[in-house]
């Protein structure tokens, strides 16, 4: 058997920065809130209706991004609100055409809430977050948190 140390020295540069968000999510696709949503209702010839209000939580950037996946099957936008100074500080929104909606598994539902519409909507915990899903204008919505922040964002 042969033994050996390893005495190379490994050097960091302290002011090593992340990269901005605003560099890196344009990157992968994502863009204004505003353009994705437009980009999707020319799609789906549409309007979309995004929740008023989002979470009691400070966020620092908003993005949205268009899936076109081909066709209209598996389409979806996705708006996503985060800070880039607390991870847990993740909002999510998905929106589908209700004829390409996630099933929903009861092993993950949580409670059933009736909404000022009259529309239900299904409290789901799924890895990690808190989510809660409607239907309404033909589109299902997800709206998810980190459940971290639970005892901020209740349902």
């Amino acid at each position: 058997m042969v033994y050996g140390i390893n005495s190379e020295s490994v050097y960091a540069i302290s002011n090593d920065k992340p990269r901005p968000l605003e560099e890196i999510y344009p990157e992968i696709g994502y863009k204004t809130v505003e353009e994705a949503v437009k980009e999707f209702e020319q799609h789906f010839k549409h309007d979309l209706k995004l929740p008023l209000r989002v979470p009691p939580l400070t966020f620092t950037h908003y993005f949205g991004r268009f899936n076109d996946l081909g066709g209209d099957m598996n389409d979806y936008i996705e708006c996503v609100f985060i800070n880039e100074n607390s991870a847990e500080h993740h909002y999510k929104i998905d929106v589908r055409h209700i004829t390409n909606k996630i099933p929903i598994r009861d092993k993950y539902v949580k409670n059933v809430f009736k909404l000022n519409n009259g529309t239900n909507a299904t409290y789901m915990k799924i890895s990690g977050f808190n989510v809660l899903v409607f239907e309404t204008d033909n589109w299902q919505y997800m709206l998810s948190i980190d459940k971290i922040v639970s005892d901020k964002v209740t349902p």
